[in-house]
């Protein structure tokens, strides 16, 4: 599993990229001494937006990676491979 390169991943980095620039708006936000609830609102889209790029990674991985997995090393592999990747979910 040399090749980690997924169709799935620029849409990825583009949500985190999203998700960084609203962490540098957040930090803006709270040097301007906006409301907690304008600051919660926004910390919130953050937390949902990595989460949703959580999801979108592991069922790539799900999707990809095990089927290769079960490929190079049999069903024992995918097993483990589940095994790692699942308790990030």
């Amino acid at each position: 599993m040399s090749d980690h390169k997924h169709a799935s991943h620029p849409a990825i980095v583009k949500r985190l990229n999203r998700a960084t620039g609203h962490l540098r708006s957040i930090v803006t936000m709270i040097e301007e001494e906006r409301t907690c609830v304008d600051i919660a609102q926004q910390l919130d889209a953050v937390e949902k937006a990595i989460a949703s790029a959580k999801r979108a990674l592991i069922n790539d991985h799900v999707d990809h990676c095990l089927s290769h997995a079960e490929e190079e090393g049999g069903a024992a592999r995918a097993i483990e491979d589940f095994k790692a990747i699942s308790k990030y979910l």
